[in-house]
């Protein structure tokens, strides 16, 4: 999203022939350690659109760190979804899906000669103290 135009932009073309393992967006109204909105994954029946807005609730974390530092991506489940609405924690996500999205984020850099380094996953507390200081460091 370009901050001055309130725009969707393009930020890369993934370089591999893989896709992303949940409709990948960012936490509106929040700052990354990496100087970009906060990262955000959310787990749908099916794929949206660019510039959907969905109320989803943090269940957890994924860590990883690129070549511009730190970039958590925090896994949300859709409030109006009765298809996630038993899912308040990791635990109650399919342990696939959770070997997927490592999988995704351990190599989806690799053709473009990029290094990722995976810091696994955290708990539902850890990834609302995230939100909240990348939601105070907007000021």
């Amino acid at each position: 999203m370009d901050r001055d135009t309130g725009q969707i932009v393009l930020d890369r073309m993934l370089f591999t022939s893989m896709q992303y393992p949940a409709d990948y967006g960012f936490i509106d109204g929040t700052l990354g350690q990496d100087g970009d909105p906060l990262d955000a994954l959310v787990f749908v029946g099916e794929p949206t659109f660019p510039g959907c807005r969905i109320a989803a609730r943090p269940i957890g974390m994924f860590r990883m760190t690129d070549e511009k530092g730190p970039d958590e991506k925090i896994l949300c489940v859709p409030l109006k979804d009765p298809m996630w609405s038993h899912v308040r924690e990791l635990g109650d996500v399919n342990p696939n899906l959770l070997n997927e999205i490592e999988h995704f984020f351990a190599v989806y850099k690799d053709l473009e000669g990029h290094k990722v380094a995976i810091g696994g996953f955290a708990e539902r507390a850890e990834a609302l103290e995230v939100v909240e200081a990348a939601r105070a460091a907007v000021g």
